[in-house]
């Protein structure tokens, strides 16, 4: 049996969104939640309108432009901040269990990978600050094919870059969006609930629903002899 390649999505799972506003919780004031929840919403929006709409513009692009939004639907937040929440957003907090699991895959000898929205750069960017890159087989943009998620031709990237069918990926995902386009394409997949949200699009079920990466392992089979 093909050991299977691990492919996570990256930003809210294994980097946390809020992490931004987190930063500067006490100079956004008491707005600073809804301001960060509006910000991920808008950002997505605008990812899937534009593709629907075949535009393209990159994933750094929206995520300034829907904090500008954010940031107008909630005036009491100083407008200056933006700077500083966006430089706060190319070094998203990995999730503490991030850089655990991607070792703990890599010393079963799976391969692994993000597949993101994100830009080359944020993604790097991300990536470094995080100190993942070590346990990274690869860390795969939309960029390339000007088309986000959850596009049929954004999960082949990862097919084509590991030269493998789609039933040997278990693809990793918090988005139960995500999750969906992945199964939909033909991957395994796990959906990382850590907000225990009520299922969606029962057609097409995550193979496992977890509360966190850790339990990822029980995917991964057993640790090698050493």
């Amino acid at each position: 049996m093909t050991s299977p390649a691990f492919v996570f999505d990256a930003y809210g799972t294994l980097f946390d969104v809020h992490a931004a506003i987190g930063r500067h919780r006490a100079a956004a004031g008491p707005d600073a939640e809804r301001l960060s929840e509006l910000w991920r919403t808008k950002q997505l929006e605008y990812a899937w309108t534009l593709t629907l709409a075949g535009r393209y513009e990159d994933f750094w692009t929206l995520t300034g432009r829907a904090l500008d939004f954010a940031l107008a639907r909630f005036p009491a937040v100083d407008r200056a901040l933006k700077p500083a929440l966006m430089e706060a957003y190319r070094t998203l907090d990995a999730f503490a269990d991030a850089r655990t699991i991607l070792h703990a895959l890599k010393t079963r000898g799976h391969e692994t990978a993000i597949l993101s929205n994100g830009s080359p750069a944020m993604l790097s960017a991300a990536v470094a600050a995080a100190k993942l890159g070590q346990d990274l087989d690869a860390v795969l943009s939309v960029d390339p094919i000007r088309m986000y998620k959850p596009r049929p031709e954004v999960y082949r990237l990862v097919t084509d870059h590991f030269g493998i069918a789609a039933a040997d990926v278990i693809f990793v995902s918090s988005n139960r969006w995500d999750v969906m386009g992945a199964r939909a394409f033909g991957f395994r997949a796990a959906w990382i609930n850590r907000a225990k949200m009520p299922d969606e699009y029962p057609d097409l079920a995550p193979e496992r629903v977890l509360t966190d990466l850790g339990g990822l392992t029980a995917l991964a089979g057993p640790t090698p002899n050493p």
